[in-house]
């Protein structure tokens, strides 16, 4: 797909608060907004939340690996707080990038944590809240 073509997706409703969302070639994910019960899988607001996580872990884990640094894990944290009253929009959002490598700083993380979320990635950027960070750099045991 080229930058300039519209990306689509088709949601389908399965019961009224149970969708499959689908991309043109057959890639999908549930949308799952039933009580917690019976829930199955992630709310819209949750896949927002794991999109800016994996937007910006993708970016940092591509940079590092250009720098040829080691990442044996990669856990990215995020947690958001929306207001109270319609819509329940986020007002925060907090990405906490834990790595475990014998040879990434924290500065070094830090750095490109910043640059990731404030210049690549496009899903933090297309949200009209600042999305903030923190990192933390574990050594192999």
């Amino acid at each position: 797909m080229t930058n300039n073509q519209p990306m689509k997706i088709v949601t389908r409703m399965l019961e009224p608060e149970l969708y499959v969302a689908s991309d043109p070639e057959g890639r999908s994910v549930s949308v799952d907004m039933r009580e917690a019960s019976v829930k199955k899988d992630l709310s819209p607001t949750q896949l927002l939340l794991a999109g800016v996580a994996g937007c910006g872990a993708v970016d940092i884990a591509l940079i590092l690996q250009k720098r040829k640094k080691t990442i044996n894990e990669f856990i990215i944290e995020t947690t958001g707080i929306r207001r109270e009253e319609t819509p329940r929009k986020f007002v925060e959002i907090h990405c906490h990038y834990i790595i475990q490598s014998p040879d990434v700083t924290e500065e070094e993380l830090d750095k490109v944590a910043a640059l990731s979320l404030e210049k690549y990635c496009s899903v933090a950027a297309t949200l009209n809240v600042q999305v903030t960070y923190s990192v933390k750099v574990k050594r192999p045991e």
